[in-house]
């Protein structure tokens, strides 16, 4: 049976467990928030671009050259997470992925991936994927750009050095507050049918919108622009993703620590009450053995 003092310090502990726990949700609460932000933010950019690319297309419909296939090699980059405390996370996406290569009848040999987190890259290689390059996940929005940098050079380097002419991104895409769904997106070749599409497009305005620059340029240059969108935005609803994955688990976690405090709570007042009651009983029997020598 534990003792009194054991009790107290249990106890102690896991109130001090249950202040880490609840600053950890409210921390994810508010990166969640600022994440949001960045892909609504996001979404906004990315109109303007799309009206770019239907101006441009309504003058000459072809894909700027070196966003075409050039390659049979395929690429994937996978944002994962490099902390703990965010359940299945990793493992999600991961398997996701898996599940889709096999569909397309690839094995894990055949990809070069690029593992976006310490924690996935980790996963990755016990699988047995061939990770190219690590890279850490930015701690913040502040940091998205310069990863989204690293990635895209990456890229590039695929490209001419290796012969990847596809290029996927595997990432988790928050569904609410505290669920997710892993998904993919073909980053390279562009896809075809969303330039039709774009060409379809009709011009909201009734002032015709005009342009000097080269056309292969100014197409090549917001190409680009399109395609740090989509790594930009992976690496915000990846993030999203994950800090709604570690607000869940730490919800898990505070539930079983308040149930552990209430345990712990009555067995400490329990001790608490037998030891006073002992003590009385004790100071009653001295009283009585006094009172009876008295006499």
């Amino acid at each position: 049976m534990q003792t009194f003092e054991e009790l107290k310090r249990k106890l102690s502990a896991t109130e001090d467990m249950r202040s880490v726990v609840r600053t950890m949700k409210s921390m994810a609460a508010v990166n969640i928030r600022q994440y949001e932000k960045a892909v609504e933010s996001l979404g906004d950019y990315a109109e303007v671009v799309e009206m770019g690319l239907s101006v441009l297309l309504k003058e000459k419909s072809a894909v700027g050259e070196g966003f075409a296939h050039t390659g049979k090699g395929i690429g994937a980059a996978l944002f994962g997470s490099d902390q703990g405390m965010c359940g299945q996370f990793n493992e999600n996406v991961i398997t996701f992925m898996e599940k889709h290569l096999s569909d397309m009848g690839l094995e894990r040999r055949d990809i070069n991936v690029l593992a976006l987190g310490m924690k996935a890259a980790g996963i990755l290689k016990t699988k047995g994927f061939a990770v190219d390059e690590r890279h850490e996940v930015p701690a913040s929005v502040n940091g998205i750009n310069e990863s989204t940098r690293k990635i895209w050079m990456k890229i590039l380097q695929w490209r001419s050095e290796s012969g990847i002419g596809e290029v996927y991104l595997f990432y988790n895409q928050p569904k609410s507050k505290a669920a997710y769904d892993p998904v993919s997106v073909r980053l390279l070749p562009i896809d075809k049918k969303w330039l039709d599409l774009l060409l379809e497009r009709k011009w909201e305005s009734r002032s015709i919108p005009l342009f000097t620059m080269n056309w292969d340029e100014l197409f090549g240059a917001l190409l680009r622009q399109y395609l740090y969108i989509s790594i930009y935005r992976a690496f915000a609803e990846s993030l999203n993703s994950e800090n709604a994955a570690r607000l869940s688990a730490m919800q898990v976690a505070e539930k079983n620590i308040e149930e552990r405090i209430a345990e712990l709570t009555s067995q400490y007042n329990l001790q608490r009450q037998g030891s006073i009651t002992s003590e009385l009983l004790d100071i009653i029997s001295g009283f009585e053995a006094l009172s009876t020598q008295s006499r």
